[in-house]
């Protein structure tokens, strides 16, 4: 008989591939859109877009110091589980514009949209146990100790990044990109609840 509070292997696999695939998808849509957005995957985003780098490059580099944070803090098993989250993920945003071309997308729409896929892959991968690693992983530290929502943490941090973003941005793009960073921290903020979800 299985433990119901704690995932089998074979279902924090399946859990952590949904959410490195929603994540992708999100991406694809962000970057197609010319977006910024929050936390970690922002700062990629516009160091890519202002140095001409590949995004997925960027996005792992970024990650490698908040590994050492989680591996410290969170233990070994947390910063495993991220390190192959945010190495699958590096790769699937650099294979999946070969695989999908999108076409015109309606601003709002798309920036919702980013937010919602974002917002259920977090919350797919840190329900078994990793993360998309970077600014997440305070943010999660942060909840665990204080209970303050991770996603609150998050919108935070948002605000720095987007302050950034507005020097290279002209003001609508930064508007919509806004959207889609608050719809994801939002949805984080309310679906993200330990005592709404026991298992390990």
């Amino acid at each position: 008989m299985t433990d119901p509070s704690r995932h089998s292997v074979l279902e924090d696999i399946q859990g952590i591939a949904f959410g490195i695939i929603m994540a992708a998808l999100g991406i694809h849509i962000l970057t197609h859109m010319g977006f910024a957005t929050g936390q970690t995957t922002g700062l990629a985003v516009l160091i890519a877009y202002t140095g001409n780098l590949p995004f997925s490059l960027v996005y792992f580099a970024i990650n490698l110091p908040f590994l050492a944070l989680g591996w410290w803090v969170l233990g070994g098993r947390f910063a495993l589980k991220t390190l192959l989250s945010t190495a699958a993920l590096a790769a699937l945003t650099e294979i999946l514009p070969r695989w999908m071309v999108l076409g015109p997308m309606e601003p709002a729409f798309a920036a919702i949209l980013f937010g919602i896929l974002f917002g259920i892959a977090a919350l797919a991968v840190v329900r078994h146990g990793g993360s998309f690693g970077g600014f997440a992983i305070p943010a999660l530290i942060i909840q665990q100790r204080w209970n303050i929502p991770a996603g609150y943490v998050q919108l935070a941090v948002d605000v720095v990044i987007f302050s950034a973003a507005a020097l290279i941005l002209d003001p609508e793009t930064l508007l919509w990109s806004f959207l889609g960073a608050a719809t994801y921290s939002l949805f984080l903020a309310i679906n993200h609840r330990r005592d709404r979800y026991i298992a390990a």
